[in-house]
Order: structure tokens, then C-alpha cells, then sequence
């Protein structure tokens, strides 16, 4: 066995056709030890065949807390195979949990609360009949011996949550990604209203030493610095009750409207046919790598040959790097000659999911693979590549990288494996090899790992948790199961992840189909495939959330509104043929919610799908550009203004390239940085640099960060997923918006 690839464990969760609940087993079972010093309540939430899940609230009776262990015993032969909210480890029947860091202090009477999966003999399954806090026996109360420190009457910091709420999402804990952008003769400076920061929190900004404001700002985090000077330095410093917090770091300056990152292309080579091949930056991604509270960015190169799954021949080797904001470059991972490039083969995740504040990076890889700190997986000598440049044979691992270092963490086989390449649709390596990625909340509280393989025809997903430095396996879906044949044939070149049914759970939106949080078939339309997919609150006239889709099958609805949690279609355009672009969000104040168009119907479409006039200049990304909440329409290098009349130019960016051919997509695109607008991020046409181009107009809505809203934050990871589409938040934000409701977050 590979030193870089673990054993096997056991999985975590029953797939979907095993994870039936016992008749009558699910129950509530709880355990209350009262302690000296502690109260510790354990409740089985829910039970199945081999498994079932459980909550513990440890209520502390004695002295304040900083840092938590709590131990018991089994005494049916029970196994902790996942934790959230704990570090949980068992040696033989004994159990030990450990605080996650956020939640180590405990005061006086204050409580924290765990959970976990475990595995059990289905005969069973009886509560430990005690605990033990910090080595203490929980069999009684105590008066503290000392009194809970008292409270502080100098300034606090900008609230944040250290005890999750229930049912709340683990985030990032961001900076303020201040940024000062040249705008005509002044400075146009904004900054990160964050997620837990619903009220009471101002602003005074300060150019130098000098307050520019007069009153602390309440408003929206954006100021028009009229006649400063370029290059003028900002900090920005929140007012909580009054109290003025310490300052941010320094203002990010775009003094032409961008901020380029350099960057440094790998060498060229030469295929084994004797093809010579260059380097051209491609995706990229975003996450806080070091634990900084501000985004790094992970670029994949794609070589001048990468290809098409259709078409034969070698491809050069695909590279990841990790940069910072002023170019550093943290680390290399080499994904190897048997990993092909293209499009539908390399996709990369880039986010938090272990919890510890940095970012990971997840990827497929093979045999060969070389980590950024050199570590080889697997064969560093094995060339599975056949005569026609295809990889069609030799392991398949998946591998989550270390955001830091780029260090492999853990490898584990790739779910599903190839197995036979014609079962997938053709024979030669086109359909066996297209992959998708995403990330989820699919326990409402942590984010999973989501790797898709196959969409034309049959269609398989598996969810992942990456916990204590280790892959484990949360579910698999495969069409060919029983119950999920309605999901074969219905993947997209992409996929979305929204919480459809309102439970706090993420699902996926496969194309036209969905599946839940358990890995259980939600529902398909049996529309087929297609090339772009949008999902959010589309019409705000209705309640929860829609999905609009183009689809490809020419006896198929062109295109066509659903019901995100059902299914159930809204309006759909007649049959006409291919449709290969398709776009919806709210680009025009003159009808309600959003609009939808797309390459083979005519017109703008509204919430109900009636033509309410002229059909935008393109299909393709959107952005929040301009200081109103109605979104601007992105392509290629430029940004537009939709009119009834004609399109109006915001933006053309100097010197930069869109990537992935007719597609034009940037490398990137979200609220990266500044207030709650979107920065595009193009690669230099050379790719000596990232360029990010950040908005210089004002704006007078006040939003958190769309970066704290958990539905956009994972569509900014999945950005990158073959045919790239543009994020959406879980409300709907355009014309007329009310105010959304509080993210339900915590941040480390």
C-alpha cells in the first residue's frame, strides 16, 4: 500500500438504499449524569440498519472552562465514525470528544453541544450510563470556587459567534477586504459588512490619520473619497455601542481600476507524438489558505493541447498553484501525466472542511500525482495513457491537499471508478471521464465533499466528510441503484447546490434532477441533458427557490422554470433543437424578479415566462457591478448595463483574456473582496498575472458579504465545474428586494 494512501474505512453513512429506518428503532434516548461540576444530555436523533446519529449538550455546573474533554464508555459495542462541533476518538469502548477550539470556553452555567454518526449491532444500542469532564465524574453540582470574570467596560470586538447556534453553518472568519479603487478624481473605498454583523455596527473610515466621515457611516459599506489623492492609504474601524475597534488592515489599492496578482506559468514540454505545448492560466478559486482572514487564490494551468473528452490525443500535465494576494506563490501540485486536461476532467474544491480556519484543496488524481511538497502518488513512473492520449486504465484516487503547504493529506480511491468504459455510453473514453465537483452542507452544519462522475447517461455522486486529516465516505448515488433510474440522463455540464426544501440541509441540483442531503433520489424532470443552469429565489412572488435551465434534446423543452424543491415545472419554451446558452437573474427593473433568456428563444422572459422584450447581448456570466441591487450581464472581457433599447458598456478590460474558448469565462468571478458587489478576475493575456477588477462606483445598499451567505459561497466553489456558471445567493437579491433574512452562521 502507497504510504499516501490510507486504508479503507468503513462508511460513514448507508447509502441511500441502505440507510432505511428501522420499523419502530427510532427513538429519543437521553442520559443525564448530573455532575459535579456537569450535565451531560445524550439524545439519539436517529437510527438505521448498522448506524445511527446522536446529540450531546455538555452543561457546565462549575467553574468557567477553557478547552473540553469529555470521555464515557460503551457498553454494546458502538463506534464513533463521524463527529461535528468535537474532535471524537474511541479507543476499544471508550470515547473521548474534544472541544472544536471555537466552542472550548465554557462558562458558568453555559453549555456545548456535539454530535456524531456511530455504528451499531441493530439489536442494541443502550446510552452510556456516565461521563466524565475534564477527568470530573458528572455526578453532581458544585458552587463555583470562583467568580465568572467580570464584565469587561472596555470596547468589545466585532461580535462573532463562538457557540454555533443550532442548526448554524461553519464559515469563514474574514477580514474587512477593504479596497480603495480609483474612481474619476477621487478614491471609491468599501469594505466587508460580515454575516454575524446584522445590527448595531458602524463605520469611520480614515485615510492616513484622518477621519473622512463625519458621524460614524450606518450605511452602506462604500465611500466616494471625492478629490483624494491616488494612492492614498485606508483603514477602515468598526463602532459597536458606540466603541470604536481597533483598525483593519490596509486598503487594497487598485489605482487603475484593477489589482493585478502575479503569476508564474509553468514550463512548456512536449507530447510523446512530439506536439509542443505552452501554459495559459484557466480556473481559478478562492479560500482563506493560512487562516488570515483573507482569500487566497488557487489557479489550475491548462496546457495549449488540453482537450475535449470527444477528442483524441496527448494533453501536457495540469497544474494547481496557490498565490497570494500580492503574488507569492504558496505551493505547486503537479497532477501528473494520467490525469488528462480539459474542461470535464480536472475539478478542483477549494474551501474549509475540517474546520480548523484554513482552506483545503481537493482534486482527482492518479498515479503520479506530485503534492506541493513533493510527496508522489501512487507509481511515479506509471503511464496508463493510450495510443490516443486517453486515460482509460491504473488507480484513481482523490486526494485533499493541505491550503497551506499543498501537502496530500489523505488519499482515498476515487468513487465511482471507471469499471467497464462502454457502460458510461462509448467505448473510446468520452462519457466514462466527465466529472463534476461541488461543495455542501449537507449535514446543515459542516460542508462535505461533493465528486460526480457521468451525466448523458448513467450518474453517480459521492459525498465525502474530511475530518480529523482524514476522507470518509458520508454517501454514494448511483442511477443504476434501485429506486434512481429517473436521475440516468439528466446531468448538466455543471450543477448547483441550494438548500431546495427549506430543512437547512444542502441539496444538489444535478441538471434536471436533485438529489437530497441523504443521498436519496428528490425528484427529475426527465428533461435531459444541458449546458447552464441557474438556481435561487427567481421569482420572489413565490415562495422558496427556482431553477431555470436550457437543455439540449431537441424533442425537449427549450428551456424551462421549476420548482426548486419538487420539481414541478413552472413554464417552458417550445422544442428548438440544441440550446446551449441560457441565463436568468433580475437585469432589468422594468418586471419583477428575475429575467430568463437563452440562445434558442427569442426575447426576455419574465418570473411567469412571458417576452417582455428585448433579448440581452449575451448569455453567458452575470455580475453586480453598479451601485443597484439589479445584477449586469458579463462576458467575455466586458461588463454591460441591460436596456430595453440597447446594452451599455461599464467595463472593458485592458489587456486581459477570458478563458475556456467560446464560453468566455473569466478565471473567476464573486465578492471576493470590498462590499457586497462582485469582483471579476480575468488572466492577463500573456497569464503573468491574475487582474481583479473590483467596482469604482458607490452604492447605497447596505448587505453583508455575499461570501457569508452559505448558497453563493459554495456556488463561488463550484464556479469552476466544467462549463463555469455564475453564483447565486439563497435570496433574491435584485429590484424591490426586501431585506434578507440573517445568515445562520458561525465563524471560527
Amino acid at each position: 500500500m502507497h504510504p499516501f494512501l490510507p486504508r479503507r474505512r468503513t462508511a460513514l453513512l448507508a447509502a441511500a438504499s441502505a440507510a432505511t429506518l428501522l420499523a419502530g428503532a427510532l427513538t429519543t434516548v437521553t442520559a443525564v449524569a448530573a455532575a459535579t461540576g456537569c450535565r451531560v444530555d445524550y439524545r439519539i436523533t436517529n437510527q438505521w440498519g448498522g448506524g445511527f446519529g446522536a446529540d450531546v449538550t455538555v452543561t457546565n455546573l462549575g467553574d468557567p472552562v477553557n478547552g473540553w474533554t469529555l470521555t464515557w464508555s460503551y457498553a454494546a459495542g458502538q463506534q464513533v465514525t463521524q463527529a461535528w462541533n468535537a474532535t471524537v476518538s474511541q479507543s476499544g469502548a471508550q470515547v473521548t470528544a474534544r472541544d472544536a477550539g471555537y466552542n472550548a470556553a465554557i462558562g458558568t452555567g453555559g453549555t456545548a453541544t456535539f454530535g456524531f454518526n456511530a455504528s451499531w449491532n441493530d439489536t442494541s444500542n443502550p446510552a452510556p450510563t456516565s461521563f466524565a469532564l475534564n477527568g470530573a465524574t458528572c455526578t453532581g453540582a458544585t458552587t463555583p470556587t470562583s467568580a465568572p470574570p467580570p464584565t469587561s467596560a472596555s470596547p468589545t470586538p466585532t461580535p462573532t459567534t463562538t457557540t454555533p447556534p443550532a442548526g448554524a453553518k461553519q464559515m469563514e472568519k474574514l477580514d474587512r477586504g477593504l479596497v480603495s479603487v480609483r474612481s474619476g478624481s477621487g478614491n471609491h473605498v468599501s469594505w466587508r459588512l460580515l454575516g454575524t454583523e446584522t445590527s448595531g455596527v458602524a463605520f469611520n473610515l480614515y485615510r492616513g490619520g484622518t477621519r473622512v466621515n463625519g458621524t460614524p457611516i450606518t450605511g452602506a459599506t462604500s465611500y466616494l473619497d471625492s478629490g483624494a489623492a491616488a494612492g492614498s492609504a485606508y483603514t477602515v474601524r468598526a463602532v459597536v455601542n458606540g466603541a470604536e475597534q481597533a483598525a483593519s488592515a490596509p486598503a487594497l489599492q487598485f489605482p487603475n481600476g484593477y489589482l493585478d496578482v502575479p503569476i508564474q506559468a509553468p514550463p512548456g514540454g512536449t507530447t510523446p507524438t512530439g506536439e509542443a505545448y505552452t501554459y495559459s492560466a484557466n480556473d481559478a478559486g478562492v479560500g482563506d489558505l493560512d487562516g488570515d482572514g483573507r482569500y487566497e487564490f488557487v489557479l489550475k494551468w491548462d496546457p495549449s493541447n488540453s482537450r475535449d473528452n470527444s477528442q483524441s490525443g496527448y494533453t501536457g500535465n495540469v497544474y494547481l498553484d496557490a498565490y497570494t494576494l500580492t503574488g507569492a506563490r504558496l505551493w505547486r501540485v503537479d497532477l501528473g501525466r494520467n490525469i488528462r486536461a480539459g474542461a470535464h476532467y480536472t475539478q478542483f474544491q477549494v474551501y474549509d472542511y475540517d474546520g480548523d480556519g484554513d482552506a483545503e484543496v481537493a482534486a482527482k488524481t492518479a498515479d503520479g500525482t506530485r503534492s506541493g511538497t513533493g510527496q508522489v502518488i501512487g507509481s511515479s513512473s506509471a503511464d496508463h495513457r493510450n495510443s490516443s492520449g486517453y486515460v482509460l486504465a491504473g488507480p484513481e484516487y482523490l486526494t485533499m491537499f493541505d491550503g497551506r503547504t499543498g501537502a496530500a493529506l489523505s488519499t482515498v480511491d476515487y468513487d465511482p471508478p471507471r469499471g467497464t468504459v462502454s457502460s458510461w455510453g462509448d467505448s473510446y473514453g468520452n462519457r466514462v471521464d466527465r466529472f463534476l465537483a461541488a461543495t455542501a452542507y449537507l449535514d446543515g452544519q459542516r460542508p462535505s465533499l461533493v465528486m460526480a462522475r457521468g451525466y448523458y447517461t448513467r450518474a453517480v455522486i459521492a459525498a465525502w466528510d474530511f475530518r480529523d486529516g482524514t476522507l470518509r465516505k458520508r454517501w454514494t448515488f448511483d442511477s443504476n441503484a434501485s429506486g434512481n433510474g429517473a436521475a440516468a440522463g439528466q446531468g448538466n455540464h455543471n450543477l448547483s447546490v441550494a438548500d431546495v426544501d427549506g430543512d437547512g440541509r444542502q441539496e444538489i441540483v444535478y441538471g434536471a434532477a436533485a438529489i437530497d442531503d441523504n443521498g436519496r433520489l428528490l425528484w427529475s424532470t426527465g428533461d435531459g441533458h444541458g449546458d447552464a443552469m441557474h438556481v435561487g429565489d427567481l421569482d420572489p412572488g413565490r415562495a422558496g427557490l427556482e431553477v431555470f435551465k436550457v437543455d439540449e434534446d431537441g424533442s425537449r423543452p427549450s428551456s424551462w422554470m421549476a420548482d426548486a424543491r419538487t420539481g414541478q415545472l413552472l413554464w417552458q419554451t417550445a422544442p428548438n433543437g440544441d440550446n446551449g446558452r441560457g441565463v436568468s437573474d433580475d437585469v432589468w427593473a422594468g418586471s419583477p424578479g428575475a429575467e430568463s433568456w437563452s440562445s434558442a428563444v427569442d426575447g426576455l422572459l419574465d418570473t411567469r415566462g412571458r417576452n417582455v422584450g428585448r433579448k440581452p447581448s449575451s448569455a453567458n456570466f452575470l455580475a453586480w457591478w453598479d451601485g443597484d441591487p439589479v445584477r449586469e450581464l458579463l462576458d467575455g472581457t466586458r461588463i454591460d448595463k441591460y436596456g430595453t433599447g440597447g446594452d451599455t458598456r461599464l467595463l472593458t478590460g485592458s489587456g486581459v483574456a477570458s478563458n475556456n474558448g467560446t464560453k468566455s469565462t473569466p478565471a473567476l468571478s464573486g465578492d471576493i473582496l470590498g462590499d457586497w458587489r462582485e469582483e471579476v478576475v480575468w488572466r492577463t493575456a500573456d497569464s503573468t498575472a491574475l487582474r481583479v477588477y473590483s467596482t469604482p462606483t458607490p452604492t447605497g445598499l447596505r448587505l453583508p458579504t455575499l461570501m457569508h451567505d452559505p448558497q453563493y459561497r459554495v456556488a463561488v466553489t463550484w464556479q469552476n465545474t466544467a462549463y463555469n456558471q455564475p453564483p447565486h445567493p439563497g435570496f433574491h437579491l435584485g429590484d424591490g428586494m426586501s431585506t434578507p433574512p440573517a445568515p445562520n452562521i458561525y465563524l471560527r
